[in-house]
């Protein structure tokens, strides 16, 4: 695949089967936070404000949300579901996003960043 020089350009490259779940996540996080700074980071989409707030990436199975410590953490119960690492949360190609759920995490890694600011 060649580099994305933006989000788009990343979805655009995108499996045409995930692309549809990489745009609608994309409008969650921007619903989450419209003041964001949204570019491209480490090959992937990234998202910030007052700081980093998140990154996704699609993989053969699953979308991967790269939420700052301590967001997977503080919302362990909620994400009980799926597969997590410390700042990793995979929500699998075959079910729907949880939409009121990413709009949280995303919510929280704003709200954190204003109180480190």
């Amino acid at each position: 695949m060649k580099k994305a020089t933006s989000v788009s350009n990343y979805i655009k490259g995108a499996p045409k089967e995930t692309q549809s779940k990489l745009k609608e996540l994309r409008k969650i996080i921007k619903a989450a936070a419209p003041r964001a700074e949204e570019r491209i980071s480490y090959g992937m989409p990234y998202y910030g404000y007052k700081g980093r707030l998140a990154y996704f990436a699609y993989a053969k199975k699953h979308i991967g949300l790269y939420a700052m410590p301590p967001t997977v953490e503080r919302f362990e119960k909620e994400l009980k579901a799926y597969r997590t690492s410390k700042a990793t949360i995979q929500f699998p190609l075959t079910k729907k996003l949880p939409t009121a759920l990413i709009k949280k995490l995303i919510k929280f890694g704003v709200k954190r960043n204003e109180e480190k600011n």
